[in-house]
């Protein structure tokens, strides 16, 4: 179980190759593997955005996100998790988080994900200031799922 905080940009398949890699005598364990990667959009709320700054709470925000992983481990018996997620100025289409869940079945893998990109999304301690062409907003409340 692994939480990272970057402040700069990262390939999210090459992060997680590295990872599985440093795992790899679990290989003929894990029967699924879920992967989210998510990415920086150029439009919220109809609205054409230019880049973003990403805030976070150092300490108090990797300790939300541990706290996710063990209740997602707890409650799916997974192998392992990855939570990378970005913090700092992005640009459209650039990386912003990668979730990875390991399991011995599919099911426990899907759901685990979803659940911590969910957890993630609406409750970790990150804030967001995006930059429009007549000024920037913060934003108050996330996309739905």
């Amino acid at each position: 179980m692994t939480v990272e905080i970057l402040n700069r940009a990262f390939d999210p398949w090459h992060h997680l190759a590295e990872y599985q890699n440093k795992g790899s005598q679990r290989a003929g364990q894990i029967g699924a593997t879920a992967v989210f990667i998510g990415t920086m959009r150029d439009f919220n709320q109809d609205t054409s955005v230019q880049g973003m700054l990403l805030e976070h709470y150092p300490g108090m925000t990797e300790n939300y996100l541990e706290k996710i992983s063990r209740e997602a481990v707890r409650r799916w018996d997974l192998m392992d998790s990855l939570i990378v997620h970005r913090v700092g100025e992005l640009l459209p289409g650039e990386p912003i988080v990668l979730v990875a869940v390991w399991s011995a079945h599919r099911k426990a893998a899907f759901e685990a994900s979803r659940y911590l990109m969910e957890e993630l999304k609406s409750k970790a301690p990150f804030w967001k200031k995006e930059q429009l062409q007549e000024g920037a907003r913060w934003v108050e409340s996330n996309t739905p799922g």
